[in-house]
């Protein structure tokens, strides 16, 4: 038992140490990912659709695009920090764009579960969609300003 603690404390002590403030919002994604596709398949039984293997692999295949998307985001960060750097300037807001495209899809991803409750029957408190939609506009607003403040 000692065995596995110290090896899961390893494991999540490097994903932070390599991730860095990236770490949090990845965590949550992987969590509302798993959370989602869970609550999905739960909800077709409540739906008017079957689970079919092309469906489950499309809904497979849309969370490994997330995660692509996440990488490219980081990329761009990179290819940010690189280019400002060598103007000469200091460059200091690491994986900002990740950071907002981890934050947004893992905001896409309650908006889901949501919703996946909603069909299985549960009842959901009447503020808390329209919290989280909130904050993904919020999320989008914030990140259509920064884009015209550097036009």
């Amino acid at each position: 038992m000692e065995k596995i603690r110290v090896i899961f404390t390893t494991a999540i002590s490097l994903l932070f140490n390599v991730l860095g403030v990236l770490a949090v919002p990845v965590l949550l994604l992987v969590g509302c990912n798993v959370i989602d596709y869970g609550t999905g398949l739960v909800a077709t039984k409540y739906r008017d659709e079957k689970i079919t293997s092309y469906k489950s692999i499309r809904g497979i295949a849309k969370k490994v695009c997330m995660w692509l998307l996440v990488l490219i985001a980081s990329w761009v960060d990179m290819l940010l920090k690189y280019s400002v750097q060598f103007i000469g300037k200091e460059y200091n807001l690491p994986f900002l764009v990740a950071i907002t495209v981890s934050v947004w899809l893992v905001f896409n991803e309650m908006i889901s579960i949501l919703e996946n409750m909603i069909d299985i029957g549960v009842t959901i408190p009447p503020f808390l969609m329209p919290l989280v939609k909130r904050m993904r506009a919020t999320t989008e607003k914030i990140t259509e300003t920064e884009e015209n403040t550097h036009e």
